[in-house]
């Protein structure tokens, strides 16, 4: 790969350069999980279907564990996938480690060359890397909602969300990962704009009375 002209950063960046957005993301995350009370994992979340108990193994699995996966090249196991994260009582603390490991794994440039092997398709390793900075950041969000909490991000990194909620939005429609995009202003700050092609409403706070 050959080497950008880093003043154009913000226009090419460098796949090397989404490393510190996902070391951004990542403490975030880390920060709401240890937020979480074990009393609120019965509540409701943004996503139908889903209580915060659910949300939060779908995020631990796949923005630590999967994370970590995909730069080593290896695919998650049944285990894996059929474990409840919750039922520790320290998975908030085993979350943030699994984080590290996953966020050192991405340290090495090398990591970031070829594609990885998704089980049914192959996808470039920045790619890959991106959408699950995604997934830390917009699940990130939708877990410190339902948990009356914030997810802050940079402009930078939320700049980054955006761009990859407006490039595969179609595709997680297809899957019901995402509904339809909310009206926000222009006006409104990035990562609130990313929140709202995902189909969240950024402005909105889950209780117990949720409706959707």
């Amino acid at each position: 790969m050959s080497n950008h002209d880093l003043s154009n950063h913000e226009q090419h960046p460098h796949p090397h350069d989404l490393h510190p957005y996902m070391i951004e993301c990542a403490a975030e995350a880390a920060r709401v999980a240890r937020g979480v009370r074990a009393t609120q994992l019965d509540d409701p979340t943004h996503c139908p279907d889903w209580d915060v108990r659910a949300m939060v193994n779908h995020w631990v699995l796949y923005t630590s564990h999967g994370l970590e996966h995909r730069a080593l090249r290896k695919q998650l196991s049944e285990e894996l996938t059929a474990r409840d994260f919750t039922a520790d009582p320290d998975w908030a603390q085993a979350y943030a480690a699994q984080l590290d490991r996953a966020v050192a794994a991405w340290a090495d440039p090398a990591v970031w060359e070829g594609e990885v092997d998704l089980g049914m398709a192959k996808m470039p390793a920045d790619e890959i890397a991106s959408m699950i900075i995604k997934e830390l950041a917009v699940h990130g969000w939708d877990v410190a909602a339902a948990t009356g909490q914030q997810y802050t991000v940079s402009d930078s990194a939320a700049g980054l969300v955006l761009a990859v909620v407006e490039k595969h939005g179609d595709l997680y429609r297809q899957y019901d990962g995402f509904a339809d995009p909310v009206p926000v202003p222009d006006d409104a700050p990035v990562f609130e704009r990313a929140l709202a092609f995902s189909g969240r409403n950024p402005r909105q706070r889950v209780t117990a009375e949720v409706d959707q």
